[in-house]
């Protein structure tokens, strides 16, 4: 039997203004995308916004369903934008948020499994690192400098896209 450790890094900020211009900018915007959340059934409002390479920002936002399977998280919602209308786009950077109107959120509300694979995907695609911002509002905020971080045990099958 083998014992492997697992460790990762991340940045904390107490406050939107720790933080660079670049990912404060992305954090307002995704703050912006929360009005666009369709959540009538969990009044939980979640937004993202997304950096490409060429300097260009993507929104998201969390749409529900009366049938709760049929809705989509805000991440996917962007990724999946930028997947159909600019396949080759290059994903830097990606601010989440939420907010609710039913109790405070004291900490950075972090993205869902199916959310992360789908992040793991595109880092996957794009052979490049995405960085990702949990952005409390009027709290803490997270950053890590890419998914695995978060994903550690990513699905990630070469076989599947033909790589025999």
């Amino acid at each position: 039997m083998n014992v492997i450790d697992f460790k990762i890094s991340y940045e904390t900020y107490e406050h939107i203004n720790e933080l660079s211009a670049q990912d404060r900018a992305l954090c307002i915007k995704a703050e912006e995308a929360l009005k666009t959340s369709y959540s009538p059934y969990s009044k939980f409002k979640v937004g993202t916004a997304i950096q490409l390479a060429d300097g260009e920002v993507i929104l998201g936002s969390n749409q529900e369903n009366v049938a709760y399977p049929s809705g989509l998280c805000a991440e996917r919602v962007a990724l999946f934008s930028i997947g159909s209308a600019k396949p080759f786009a290059v994903v830097t950077t990606m601010a989440i948020t939420a907010h609710t109107e039913n109790f405070d959120i004291k900490k950075p509300v972090t993205s869902c499994g199916a959310c992360l694979q789908v992040m793991a995907e595109f880092e996957q695609k794009q052979k490049s690192p995405i960085a990702v911002i949990f952005y409390c509002l009027n709290g803490q905020i997270i950053k890590v400098s890419g998914v695995r971080s978060l994903l550690p045990f990513v699905f990630v099958e070469d076989r599947l896209a033909g790589s025999l």
